[in-house]
């Protein structure tokens, strides 16, 4: 029931598409390599390592992450979305990789 109320055309919705896309790629990683987000929508190449992802309503999605070792946060409307993941070795070989938390919501 609670799919049949669902508006699809929502930035959650999107969200919530979007992480099970990176958790289903992040599942296949080996313990040396990380998730990276390649953009290609400012005149370059930009690699952006996220570590979470947000949403507001109605059609905004946000990234949050690093690149160049830099905080950086990308806020885009979800018609403008394009990228690709990429497996990228880990930042730091001392340490386990690292794995964009969330959990991605239920049906209850």
């Amino acid at each position: 029931m609670k799919s049949l109320l669902r508006d699809h055309n929502m930035a959650d919705y999107a969200h919530e598409v979007i992480l099970r896309r990176i958790k289903e790629f992040q599942d296949e990683l080996d313990d040396n390599h990380e998730v990276a987000l390649q953009l290609a929508s400012f005149g370059q190449s930009i690699t952006l390592s996220v570590t979470s992802i947000g949403y507001s309503n109605p059609s905004t999605l946000v990234f949050y992450g690093y690149v160049n070792g830099h905080p950086a946060t990308l806020i885009q409307h979800m018609t403008q979305l394009n990228f690709l993941l990429l497996s990228v070795p880990k930042q730091d070989p001392g340490k386990p990789p690292r794995r964009i938390g969330f959990e991605l919501p239920t049906e209850d």
